[in-house]
């Protein structure tokens, strides 16, 4: 059986054909066309899964489509969206997918999507509870227990990244608040703390604080230790709350350093408490098809559960 995974976000679409053992067959990216509305980036989508469905070796049964934003778990709608992609929210992936290729259809978050596929086939497999934070230009992630990922009332859970932390007192966050994870944590909220503190308007991405971290200096230093605190406390509530078998972390600043990985783990451990202690945070496995995957193993299960299958 082959199913089609799609991962619609702000910076690149992809596509491809997902076995039933999480091996991606074929794969198509291209860039998102994000500020030129819903029309475009869904036609894009469409273009890459046509291809890709007439070129497949098997009938292709149904699709699952990663997108950003909120998503209403029922009708496959945007529920609410960033700027990042102009007008998205309102938009009914669903339908408009399911139109044009002529298969069920099955929508979910982008970052629920990366957090089913660690859970199935990556760090999380053979738990039977995983929670996922992504780290990147935003924080976001998932809880997932046999095999079900927790969307909540409004399809909204998983907004780790506007948990409050002590460190980030009135420090404005993308969200309109104020005092959140993600306003001192997120890739952007450290470069931007370091060009504050240091003075320098050269800074060219987070990478670069990195390296100035570590080449020995204290104003780098000083962002990215105060980020991987707050995070690391943050996963440690996280856990206190939860009790998953493992801590996932993923996205782009996951892997940024392993001395910074090494003090997130640390500051976790510090907040945990003691029945929960020896709980493992572990970087993600999967890489950039997990996104694919999880939409499409998302759609297999849906599909099976429609059907009557445990």
């Amino acid at each position: 059986m082959i199913t089609l995974g799609v991962d619609i976000g702000g910076t690149k679409t992809a596509a491809g054909l997902v076995a039933e053992d999480g091996r991606v067959l074929a794969r198509a990216e291209v860039p998102t066309p994000a500020q030129r509305g819903p029309d475009a980036v869904l036609e894009t989508a469409e273009r890459l899964c046509a291809e890709l469905i007439v070129a497949a070796p098997a009938p292709v049964l149904r699709c699952g489509v990663g997108s950003a934003g909120v998503i209403d778990p029922v009708t496959g709608t945007v529920v609410s969206a960033t700027s990042s992609m102009r007008d998205w929210a309102g938009t009914d992936v669903r339908g408009r997918l399911g139109g044009a290729l002529r298969l069920p259809v099955v929508v979910l978050n982008d970052v629920h999507a990366h957090a089913v596929a660690e859970a199935r086939f990556g760090a999380g497999a053979g738990t039977t509870s995983m929670l996922l934070l992504a780290l990147g230009t935003g924080i976001g992630g998932a809880l997932v227990r046999d095999g079900v990922v927790e969307v909540g009332r409004h399809g909204a859970a998983g907004h780790f990244g506007h948990v409050p932390t002590v460190r980030a007192i009135d420090v404005p966050c993308t969200c309109g608040r104020a005092g959140h994870l993600e306003a001192i944590a997120s890739g952007p909220a450290i470069a931007g703390r370091y060009r504050r503190a240091a003075g320098r308007t050269d800074v060219v991405d987070t990478r670069d604080v990195f390296r100035r971290a570590a080449e020995g200096d204290a104003f780098a230093a000083n962002c990215t230790s105060i980020a991987a605190k707050a995070i690391g406390e943050a996963i440690g509530g996280f856990v206190n709350a939860h009790d998953p078998d493992v801590v996932v972390v993923a996205g782009g600043l996951a892997t940024a350093d392993p001395a910074w990985f090494d003090e997130i783990v640390r500051a976790a451990g510090g907040t945990m408490i003691p029945i929960v202690e020896d709980c493992p945070i572990v970087a993600a496995r999967l890489g950039a098809d997990s996104g694919i995957v999880g939409a499409a193993t998302w759609a297999d299960r849906r599909s099976d559960q429609e059907a009557g299958v445990a």
